[in-house]
């Protein structure tokens, strides 16, 4: 007994002095450079921010709502607002109110850089108009605050990727690599007409980018568990997404002599089983590159966590999933959104309907999360049909390519106080369309992102500090200068 006891004691020191090993070993990835020179920027930036905001490029879900008209606008702002971007770069109108701008670099063996944005926003409902502070296409700047739809999603990346060009044009700066700036006009419907059909026209000349910078993540203030340090997420992968729209159809009747089961009883139970039987949880590569690069930063207890994931990884899986935005790291979740069934209150609805919206992990398919359903269900009554506009997860790009390292970079520049780590970005971008032009994806918008804001995208008084706006402009305009500067 005595030896067993012994055996066991020395087994537990050496599973504690293999934590403690990976754990004190733990690398940073965090890199130390240089501060960026501050470029000065002009009073006039903060005013191109609030027009732009100013005309009304919504997108809206009924397509006779839309306004041309507006997105004309738009297009003769941008040329009469930027006219060395606007003369000296080459300009591209796709399906008439997309862009793209086409600055050539000296360099043509140095392969190019897609900076994307979109230039539509959504609507604001009539009935949430009284709880804005200001006119949502007002174009307001008081308090040092721009206000307006579309300041954080996406009008920050145009403005302020089209002020960096403009700036560098008037310094006669001449990168060495082709920039593109690639800009849809209905991200907020699914990037049909604007994102593919831009991929398409690139893929057509020819284009291999080195890597592809969209919106998606941010520096986020207070929003990671476990650290009060401002942690700057680069978004390497995206979920996918699939609606599966489930019908019954039972023979209905009079409410007053109702069957053992009706239509509704059956949906009704289906929908329940999904929710009771959640997608198993898993710590993809983008979740493992989160913890690998944010791990080493954080207090001991989290460390030693993340130091060690293949014997902790239930109980990471555990802490994530007690969030909802935890929980979605790490699972296909399962919503659903809409169901429908009855026209009156005594009969008994011959047909019952339901949508399922899944958001998927990368690596699990469209295929996998129908089978997984079906599977669930387990009853044949239900009928399982894919809706109209689905996305699979596309692949994850790597955290040590040329295309992080250089966005890494410019954080550490801008932003040295930042934490910077890769992540999964749980909403979708048009980006996910642009892996045939590159492997290399990104997702990033030099703002700050916390409490009192995140909210407000999509939501009420969506708004961008003047400040901020500023430093997204210097970041562009180092980022440009780092992929000649720092060419691979």
């Amino acid at each position: 007994m005595k030896k067993i006891l012994l055996i066991v004691l020395a087994l537990i020191l050496v599973v504690a002095g293999y934590i403690l090993y990976n754990t004190f070993a733990f690398p940073s990835k965090q890199i130390t450079v240089e501060p960026a020179p501050e470029s000065v920027i002009p009073p006039s930036a903060k005013e191109h921010l609030a027009k732009a905001l100013s005309i009304r490029t919504i997108s809206h879900e009924n397509p006779q709502d839309f306004d041309s008209a507006a997105f004309y606008q738009f297009r003769e702002f941008v040329k009469n607002t930027y006219p060395l971007a606007d003369s000296l770069l080459e300009v591209t109108y796709i399906n008439k109110f997309s862009m793209v701008y086409q600055w050539q670099g000296s360099d043509p063996s140095l392969k190019p850089v897609i900076l994307m944005g979109h230039l539509d926003v959504v609507p604001v409902a009539a009935e949430n108009l009284k709880k804005w502070s200001v006119d949502p296409f007002a174009g307001t700047i008081k308090d040092g605050i721009i206000w307006g739809r579309g300041a954080i999603d996406d009008k920050i990346s145009v403005i302020g990727n089209l002020e960096a060009v403009e700036l560098l044009l008037q310094e006669g700066y001449k990168p060495k690599r082709t920039i593109y700036l690639c800009y849809g006009h209905d991200e907020e419907l699914g990037g049909l007409n604007g994102a593919v059909a831009i991929v398409k026209h690139l893929k057509d000349k020819g284009v291999e980018a080195e890597f592809v910078l969209d919106e998606g993540f941010a520096i986020t203030q207070g929003l990671i568990p476990g650290t009060d340090k401002d942690v700057a997420l680069i978004g390497t992968a995206e979920k996918g997404f699939v609606t599966l729209n489930l019908s019954v159809a039972i023979e209905g009747g009079h409410s007053s002599m109702p069957k053992e089961e009706t239509a509704i009883d059956v949906l009704s139970k289906a929908v329940a089983k999904l929710k009771d039987n959640p997608f198993p949880a898993e710590i993809t590569q983008p979740v493992q590159d989160f913890m690998t690069h944010i791990g080493p930063e954080m207090p001991f207890m989290q460390k030693m966590a993340f130091a060690n994931p293949s014997i902790f990884k239930p109980m990471i899986i555990s802490s994530l999933e007690k969030t909802a935005s935890g929980n979605a790291l790490v699972r296909t979740t399962t919503a659903p959104t809409i169901i429908q069934g009855g026209i009156k209150e005594n009969v008994i609805p011959y047909e019952a309907h339901a949508s399922v919206n899944f958001r998927i992990l990368p690596g699990t398919s469209i295929a996998d999360v129908k089978d997984y359903v079906i599977n669930t269900l387990a009853d044949d009554r239900i009928e399982v049909k894919e809706g109209s506009f689905n996305s699979e997860a596309p692949e994850s790009s790597s955290a040590d390519s040329f295309g992080y390292q250089t966005i890494h970079t410019t954080i550490k520049q801008l932003f040295p106080q930042a934490v910077v780590t890769p992540n999964l970005v749980i909403g979708a971008t048009d980006s996910r369309y642009y892996y045939p032009l590159s492997s290399n994806v990104y997702r990033f918008t030099p703002f700050y992102l916390n409490n009192d804001n995140i909210t407000t995208f999509h939501g009420i008084n969506e708004r961008i500090p003047v400040k901020d706006f500023e430093n997204a402009i210097r970041f562009y305009v180092q980022l440009i200068r780092n992929t000649s500067d720092n060419s691979n």
